[in-house]
């Protein structure tokens, strides 16, 4: 999927949970059910019931190619639309002699449509999540505090996602209106579709337009799209443990950070991040392996302390713990380049810095991509993790030599303290100057 700105202190370690993990996952799973369409809420007679189920069976199958595909309804849906880059295609603007040289703006716009009416037994995961974490029962104060943000992070695992949903999206530039039809949703309820929004000469490198969606008025039914020229420089920057404190090795770590707890960025790289912005005036991508369900959660923890660009996240949803945590884990590798795949084709004479850590597989996937392009990967950075337990294995400086064979010495880092990388990112400065 492709969708998507003063650090605070660090957020507290996990308490010790005494109680037998097995039992616990028994008992998230059998709560949980699977990412399907459901039977609509109100009551409705036997014939009506199936056929409804069967329709949005169908939609689910049918995805873009679906004929039966319905406009997505304020009253009973819930859109969202991912902030996203606009990049120059080749394709000319207009078939006339004097604009032959000229290149339309293209982006991809994500869409995400849920069911308003949906599951409503939230507070059972809320206790669930709770139990996990040793959270006690009391009532009030922190605790209650703490159950309120559970609730309202878990809340869009518990949507019931819509397929075969259509919306139109309306585009202001220099005044002028563009409407965009986009859908049907897939089934999981996503719209990914390429607009064209024209060569309008306002349109250049470090500018952004607003869109909405047509009719919704909810909190993410508007979004940015930054625009950005084919050269100049791009950030690829993983989230979880890179930017911000995730505990991605530790699955009450992921739980505790994602749900439970106030977002905490790793000391010192909001200032970093400020800096290479400021020095290669960059395009940004910030590449996560969480499910899109973690969008309002993300986003907000990116315009808060970061620098404004596409976040990607993946494009399925899980309704059960288990999978959410093996969405942080499994086949990141795979996921990333697919990723990044995407926005080498975009964007192919970028210069790319590339900036993960060392938890999950970063720098094999950076180093891979590398390999693949090595005239667009300019330089990789990786954070070795070091308030993460069982990490020995990980940061073992033979794991990065492997990962990295192949790859020049001066290319790619590993660091501890992001105050070691301002030298790294000043001789990407003096890159540009050469070039």
């Amino acid at each position: 999927m492709a969708h998507g700105q003063p650090p605070v202190s660090t957020a507290p370690d996990a308490k010790t949970n005494t109680r037998d993990p097995k039992d616990q996952q028994a008992e998230v799973e059998e709560s949980s059910t699977p990412s399907t369409p459901s039977t609509p809420t109100t009551p409705t007679s036997g014939p009506e019931r199936r056929g409804s189920t069967f329709m949005k069976f169908m939609s689910s199958i049918l995805g873009s190619k679906n004929p039966i595909a319905n406009p997505a309804d304020p009253q009973t849906n819930t859109v969202w639309l991912f902030d996203n880059t606009a990049y120059q295609s080749s394709i000319p603007a207009s078939p006339k002699p004097d604009q032959a040289h000229s290149t339309a703006w293209r982006a991809e716009v994500v869409a995400c449509i849920f069911e308003s009416q949906g599951r409503k037994d939230v507070g059972k995961f809320v206790a669930t999540i709770a139990d996990q974490l040793g959270i006690d029962g009391a009532v009030g104060g922190a605790d209650e505090e703490t159950r309120q943000r559970i609730e309202k992070r878990v809340q869009p695992f518990l949507d019931q996602v819509s397929p075969g949903r259509t919306i139109t999206m309306d585009i202001t530039i220099q005044d002028k209106a563009q409407s965009h039809s986009l859908g049907p949703s897939d089934r999981n309820g996503i719209i990914s579709q390429v607009v064209e929004l024209g060569s309008n000469e306002s349109l250049h490198d470090q500018t952004y337009i607003a869109s909405q969606a047509q009719s919704f008025e909810n909190a993410h039914s508007s979004m940015k799209t930054y625009f950005a020229a084919p050269e100049g420089w791009l950030v690829v920057s993983d989230i979880d443990d890179t930017i911000k404190r995730t505990m991605t090795r530790e699955p009450t770590g992921i739980l505790r950070t994602t749900f439970a707890e106030e977002p905490a960025p790793i000391k010192g790289m909001p200032e970093f991040y400020k800096y290479v912005h400021r020095e290669l005036k960059p395009t940004w991508f910030y590449l996560s392996a969480s499910p899109y369900n973690l969008y309002p959660f993300l986003h907000s923890f990116l315009n808060e302390n970061y620098c404004a660009g596409t976040l990607v996240l993946r494009d399925y949803s899980w309704m059960d713990i288990s999978g959410l945590i093996k969405s942080f884990t499994e086949k990141t590798q795979e996921y990333k380049t697919d990723r990044m795949e995407k926005i080498h084709r975009n964007f192919p004479q970028r210069r790319v810095l590339c900036i993960g850590d060392s938890t999950q597989k970063d720098p094999e996937a950076y180093a891979e991509m590398y390999r693949r392009y090595p005239e667009w990967i300019h330089a990789i950075a990786i954070r070795k993790v070091t308030d993460v337990a069982h990490m020995e294995e990980h940061n073992k400086p033979e794991r990065f030599e492997e990962a990295f064979k192949g790859v020049p010495t001066g290319l790619w880092t590993v660091f501890e303290d992001p105050v070691e990388l301002y030298d790294f990112v000043d001789n990407l400065g003096m890159e540009e100057q050469v070039l």
